[in-house]
């Protein structure tokens, strides 16, 4: 809400009352606060500033990274984890020491039978890579691959889980992984957000929400948020200029705002008015460039096969076009939410359907960005928020569990035609090299060339940061040059 600029000369006299109290209270509080909001650094520099990209800790692997959220939870036995002990097992009790006294969602008190993989598996490439027969176009690319089969995670209901996998904390309000890495290295695009967001939906499956906390920046300052575009129509609302409106009328509408904001900003010293003058500026600025970037005339028939796109039809394939449009124009952080991979009934069809629709799109960005020399420095990630049960749920669907699940990573430093880790002969749990949450986000901050633990924002009297007081690099994954 705008205020009185007498109200604005009011604030001034009160901070000169506050630094001239006799008693010095006053300037004490004054001095206190404003320390607080340069904490992020210990020299007392205010926290950098999302406008171009910042020296990283040491030599990154990767520069961006792309996030194929397949949101729901996606079955690891039916896609990246194959299990022929289990598959024997289908239909037989249990073993009751796999789960006597764990967490289960839907299925506490239930009878627990063995449920086998639905699909078959598959060995591709010159590695052998096993992969379910769901995903033959991903096969092909097999050897770029990095299969995390031992995933673990803590939260069992969806949105929990998400914000545990987005933010790595439990509690909401905590900043996205996409707002620590704009905080961390900036953005290397001024015409575009540095961290953006798209979704979409299919067949198959029960839709859960997503909601906008999963991109948010928390206690960051919200510079460093993410910004969802639209997959259908305009991708951003009142992107065009309205009629009777020039450029020229625009501009000098921005140059008087940020005028009067500086002044405010001068006065108060809010970090956020700053915010304010910048979203101004990018939303200007972006007017030209948004057109631009989801202008598909110019891409070739051979590259939209390749992702099987239909350009504005807002499906995961468009999106995953987009994204390579995106971090070519320098976007640090791309998040695809593909959702309704929620199968507690009906999963053999039901996961079909969700392969047919990701398969080919998802094999296509690799290749395409393969061809055009950006796979090496993007980190491509695949994965939902948690994973299903090796028991039966209904006789035909699984239930969610987080004591295992897969998660695929291409590029950026990591190596190709690899499966990290291993879970029981069940699936039930991780066994062998276990990977949790807070690891995974401190291994894609190592391959960004930043380290977690030095990756801090003061926040209530203490540093956070992403992994918070856990997380280890994975270093068994990453390339060696």
């Amino acid at each position: 809400m705008n205020r009185d600029p007498l109200d604005l000369q009011a604030d001034a006299c009160r901070r000169t009352f506050l630094r001239a109290s006799a008693a010095g209270l006053g300037a004490f509080a004054l001095s206190a606060l404003e320390a607080e909001s340069r904490a992020a650094d210990p020299a007392g520099a205010a926290p950098p500033a999302a406008e171009g990209p910042l020296p990283p800790h040491f030599a990154p692997k990767c520069k961006r990274v792309i996030f194929l959220y397949m949101a729901g939870g996606p079955s690891h036995l039916e896609t990246f984890d194959p299990k022929p002990v289990l598959a024997k097992n289908h239909g037989k009790p249990m073993p009751e020491s796999f789960t006597k006294g764990q967490q289960l969602a839907q299925l506490q008190g239930q009878k627990l039978l063995c449920f086998g993989p639905q699909w078959n598996f598959k060995k591709y490439g010159k590695s052998g890579l096993e992969i379910s027969e769901l995903f033959p176009h991903l096969g092909k690319m097999a050897d770029e691959l990095c299969v995390l089969r031992s995933m673990h995670t803590e939260q069992i209901n969806h949105d929990p889980a998400h914000a545990f996998m987005n933010s790595g904390a439990l509690v909401a309000g905590r900043p996205s992984m996409g707002s620590w890495l704009l905080y961390g290295l900036g953005a290397e695009t001024k015409n575009l957000p540095g961290y953006v967001v798209l979704t979409s939906a299919g067949k198959g499956g029960q839709m859960q929400p997503i909601a906008a906390r999963q991109w948010s920046s928390g206690f960051l300052p919200s510079k460093y948020q993410g910004v969802k575009l639209n997959s259908l129509g305009d991708p951003v609302h009142h992107i065009r200029t309205p009629d009777g409106l020039t450029t020229a009328d625009q501009r000098a509408t921005i140059d008087a705002l940020s005028a009067l904001n500086r002044r405010r900003y001068e006065l108060q010293r809010d970090p956020e008015i700053l915010t304010r003058i910048a979203q101004y500026e990018l939303a200007f600025r972006m007017q030209a460039s948004v057109p631009e970037l989801v202008d598909m005339a110019k891409e070739p028939k051979s590259v939209l096969d390749l992702y099987g796109a239909t350009p504005g039809d807002g499906s995961f394939a468009s999106n995953c076009l987009l994204a390579r449009r995106l971090v070519e124009r320098g976007v640090r952080f791309v998040q695809l939410y593909h959702r309704d991979w929620d199968h507690h009934g009906n999963i053999k069809k039901d996961v079909q359907l969700k392969a047919e629709e990701v398969d080919r799109p998802f094999a296509g960005l690799l290749a395409d960005l393969k061809s055009r020399d950006m796979l090496k420095d993007t980190l491509v990630v695949w994965g939902g928020e948690f994973g299903r049960t090796p028991m039966s749920q209904g006789g035909s669907g699984r239930d969610h569990h987080i004591k295992a699940m897969s998660m695929v990573l291409a590029g950026g430093g990591v190596k190709g035609g690899l499966a990290y880790g291993a879970t029981d002969d069940f699936g039930y749990a991780a066994q062998v090299d276990p990977v949790s949450v807070h690891d995974f986000h401190a291994t894609m901050l190592h391959l960004l060339g930043m380290d977690h633990k030095r990756l801090t924002f003061r926040f209530q009297g203490r540093d956070h940061r992403l992994t918070d007081v856990f997380g280890n690099v994975v270093k068994g994954i990453l390339a060696s040059s």
